[in-house]
């Protein structure tokens, strides 16, 4: 017998003497295809893969508890019988929803003969039925498979929730029929866990087709579309947090969308972590806790307060020796469990979690701190530091968490590294009053880390470490007191020299190695004391400590020094630990090197930096200007004043900087901004307004860079006694203090003693290339006040050689009238050295002061040239409000730009668009 074609379309059959070994009539209600349910949302991609794997042999759907694996077969399975209809060609399909009751064999096989004979599925008389519940005759599955191979087309059986009837021996046979069946029968199953078939054959000969949870889970577009479908309207954003946040778990959106139905705002409720925990509790609590075994559930409900579980910890949590055969069950059965890549650990749906947390609560409000202890001292045991601290600090337990920090050697990930931020925010709850030398020292760093010198350094003060006590405590003293002061520039002021005639960076020396040294050595005296394994599971100690002794030869003036430290300091900062060091060593090396006349490594570095805060994600919090104090910087060398004020425009955007020569370069460079547009006024308000961070010692060479910058406002506005009376108010001396000197008694009609200052500057150490150029500068002008014209030319070619490098325009631009005289003698210059009164360009050796943009910033900023509004753009690149606003802000911050017209004009300024 065959199915003939006109009777594809027929309604199903039903046979009321049909009855189960039992006795028992079957229920046809199992074999009707459950309806569709309404704001339904259809999933193409989904569809499409069943479809697919209908052309094989076996197709598997797994998933949790309200994944959608009923629905999607379901939808699918309308959708198959409506293209029946339109092709009659095409086999027929059959369900049969499996319940608990039918996991006897006999049962069983008896629901899928009468599934067939429902669905209009001829088979032969001769077939037979199981005469036993417990068992089945081996021949009637032979008889079975015989008939499917007669029909004319192939029938899709689908098992719905087939692991409440998973047998061993059903499967064995249901295994049989499909191999025996030839191309005749094609199989669907779908549950909770894998059907206990030999999966791994059917993978290996490519006949199988499986749907995992990760498959069902729904994508931020299908979640606005299932939102939309239940009359909300809900903003890209907070749609993507809610999938985020169920984890596009089927049901728990469709609660949370019936739950928004009645909210007073939806919107917040689509944001808000606790309302959605509130709408999927109740079927949480029924669905999958309550259907565990109380012992199972004890376990879950325990284990709540772990981000991740292993099998020890949750031993040690609920006092059992079976947890790791308990958690592999849940896991294997989608009980919102799953492992944690190829590792032993587990963890628990976020929405799951937080239910059970609330249970834990509600049931036993004092076993959570108990419960928070046990797993901190178990994950410290188990070298899981920052987990530990997390549930030190759940049990309020401060003194542990602090010692725990202290001599695990791990303060300095207060400063720096992934979790810097997160353990910031975890103790900046600690309580002022604790005694003991760890609450200090952590309190001084979460200050430090939060540009809180003044706090920092009380609290060190406050609570010195005895000099018998460990080395961790006393390492962790030594390296905060050394961060402390090169932030602050304390302990490195040197006397004033009078006009400082030629003392230079060399004869400073020995004033700065006394203070700004001696935290440093104790530094690495107490790193000596300690076994080199140790130090190497923390690289950012030494990262912390070389960072803090640059910052301490910057603060002396000594500033190729200070270089030289910040390029070691970088180069121990390679690890994921040390990402926050290596951020702000960039920013200070850049800044740095542009001040010394650097451009093209201060730009390199510059860019670095920034390439480095975006890639690791540092928070906005945590970062600082000086990578566009540096390209600023470069600007104004180059005589891009523009340029130059985008720069600092972004910098004044982010944190203040937390080190006083930052905080001065700031200001010298807005006071040099304001000076080359002519506004002396501003120039000198610039300079005024300068706060050094409101230490208690200023800094010298934040000092020295104030009082040489005030001294060029002064002579630019003719006042020379001014000048003079700025310069001596700076302490110590450098190159680049003698200079402005020098430069105020030319000023002043003395050629003669400026000379005498200059001079012997040639004969000390290498200039770097800003003191040089200035230097050769004012000698060629004393030269042209002498009327020494070739004296002049030579110098005048000594400073163009040195500026071409760097294309550093700004030292000319700055120097009068007497240098287009001296050049307008002197056409041979001028033809040597073209760069000097064009535009930077690539070409001259100078990449524009522009970052890359990525083709999706360009994209985006396509879009915005449009006068497409964010949302607008977002829904024509398919992406997220959110998102588009950060490429926006990329954008912005890699063109210095602070709008979005700005920004399309300096992009086509730039050949971008």
């Amino acid at each position: 017998m065959v199915l003939s074609a006109d009777r594809t379309a027929v309604e199903p059959m039903a046979d009321d003497d049909e009855v189960s070994p039992s006795g028992d009539p079957l229920l046809a209600a199992k074999f009707a295809v459950p309806p569709v349910p309404p704001a339904f949302v259809a999933r193409k991609r989904l569809t499409d893969r069943l479809t697919e794997g209908a052309q094989g042999p076996l197709t598997v759907i797994t998933g949790p508890a309200g994944a959608g694996k009923t629905t999607l077969a379901a939808s699918w399975l309308h959708q198959r019988r409506r293209q029946r209809a339109a092709q009659p060609q095409a086999g027929p399909v059959v369900w049969l929803t499996v319940e608990r009751d039918d996991s006897a064999p006999g049962v069983f096989w008896a629901y899928v003969l009468g599934a067939f004979r429902y669905h209009r599925v001829p088979l032969p008389d001769g077939v037979g039925s199981p005469s036993r519940a417990d068992s089945v005759d081996h021949a009637l599955i032979v008889r079975l498979a015989s008939a499917l191979t007669r029909l004319d087309r192939p029938v899709v059986l689908v098992l719905d929730g087939f692991e409440r009837a998973a047998d061993r021996d059903v499967a064995a046979d249901l295994d049989f029929l499909l191999a025996h069946s030839g191309t005749s029968l094609r199989l669907v199953l779908t549950g909770r866990v894998d059907p206990p078939m030999p999966l791994h054959r059917y993978r290996t000969e490519a006949r199988s087709c499986e749907i995992r949870r990760s498959d069902l889970a729904f994508t931020a577009r299908e979640s606005g579309r299932l939102l939309r479908s239940h009359g909300l309207t809900a903003s890209p954003e907070s749609v993507a947090a809610l999938t985020e946040r169920t984890e596009g778990w089927a049901a728990g959106l469709r609660l949370c969308a019936l739950a928004m139905q009645q909210a007073d705002d939806a919107e917040h409720f689509a944001r808000s972590f606790a309302a959605s925990q509130h709408a999927v509790a109740d079927y949480l609590m029924a669905e999958v806790l309550d259907a565990q075994p109380p012992g199972t559930q004890d376990l879950l409900i325990r284990t709540s307060i772990l981000t991740t579980i292993h099998p020890e910890l949750a031993d040690a949590l609920t006092g059992r020796d079976d947890a790791g055969r308990i958690l592999a069950r849940l896991a294997a059965g989608n009980a919102f469990l799953e492992p944690v890549g190829d590792t032993s650990w587990y963890r628990s749906h976020p929405l799951f979690a937080e239910v059970l947390r609330t249970h834990l609560r509600s049931r036993s409000p004092s076993l959570g701190t108990e419960l928070h202890r046990t797993a901190a001292h178990w994950l410290a045991g188990h070298d899981r530091l920052a987990d530990a601290l997390g549930h030190a600090v759940a049990a309020d337990d401060w003194a542990y968490a602090t010692a725990l920090l202290v001599d695990r050697l791990a303060v300095g990930r207060l400063l720096t590294g992934p979790d810097s931020h997160g353990l910031q925010q975890l103790f900046s709850a600690l309580p002022a009053d604790l005694p003991g030398a760890a609450p200090a020292l952590v309190s001084a760093a979460v200050a430090l880390a939060r540009r809180d010198t003044k706090e920092s350094r009380r609290l060190l003060e406050a609570s010195p470490v005895d000099g018998d006590a460990a080395p961790e405590p006393r390492l962790a003293h030594a390296l905060l007191r050394l961060l402390t002061d090169a932030a602050t520039g304390t302990g490195t002021d040197s006397d004033s020299d009078g006009e400082c005639a030629g003392r230079g960076e060399s004869d400073a020396d020995a004033d700065a190695d006394a203070d700004s040294e001696s935290n440093g050595d104790d530094v690495r005296t107490l790193m000596a004391q300690l076994p080199l394994a140790r130090l190497e599971e923390h690289p950012e100690i030494e990262a912390l400590y070389r960072y803090g002794r640059a910052q301490a030869l910057l603060a002396t003036g000594r500033r190729a020094a200070a270089r030289d430290a910040f390029a070691a300091a970088l180069a121990a900062a390679t690890d994921e630990r040390t990402r926050t060091v290596r951020y702000h060593c960039l920013g200070a090396l850049a800044l740095t090197e542009a001040v010394d006349g650097l451009p093209g490594p201060a730009e390199a570095h510059a860019r670095e930096g920034l390439d480095t805060a975006e890639e690791y994600g540092i928070p906005v919090g945590a970062r600082t200007g000086a990578c566009h104090l540096a390209l600023a910087a470069v600007a104004l060398d180059r005589g891009d004043l523009r340029g130059a004020a985008r720069q600092l425009d972004a910098a004044g955007a982010c944190p203040p900087a937390l080190d006083p020569p930052a905080t001065a370069e700031a200001a010298v460079l807005h006071s040099r901004l304001d000076l080359a547009h002519g506004r002396t006024s501003a120039a000198l308000t610039a300079l005024t307004g300068y706060d050094d961070n409101g230490t208690h010692h200023p800094c010298a060479e934040a000092e020295r860079r104030i009082a040489t910058a005030r001294s060029a406002v002064h002579l630019a506005r003719g006042d020379t006694r001014a000048a003079r009376t700025a310069l001596h108010a700076a302490p110590g001396a450098g190159p680049a203090d003698t200079v402005a000197f020098a430069a105020v008694q030319l000023a002043a009609g003395d050629p003669e003693r400026a000379r005498r200052l200059l001079a012997p500057m040639g004969d000390g150490a290498p200039l770097c290339p800003a003191d040089e150029i200035r230097r050769a500068l004012l000698l060629a002008q004393a030269a042209v006040a002498e009327e020494d014209r070739a004296a002049a030319v030579a110098f005048l070619d000594q400073a163009l050689r040195a500026a071409r490098p760097g294309l550093l325009r700004a030292p000319f631009d700055e120097s009068g009238p007497w240098l287009r005289h001296l050049l307008a003698g002197a056409p041979e210059l001028a033809t040597a050295h073209p760069w000097l009164t064009k535009r930077p360009t690539a070409d001259d050796g100078c990449a524009p002061l522009i970052e890359r943009l990525s083709a999706r910033e360009c994209d985006v900023l396509r879009c915005a040239a449009q006068l497409l509004s964010t949302q607008e753009i977002a829904a024509e690149m398919f992406l997220s409000v959110n998102t588009v606003k950060t490429h926006l802000k990329s954008v912005y911050r890699k063109l210095s730009v602070s709008h979005r017209g700005e920004a399309v004009r300096r992009a086509r300024e730039a050949g971008l668009l």
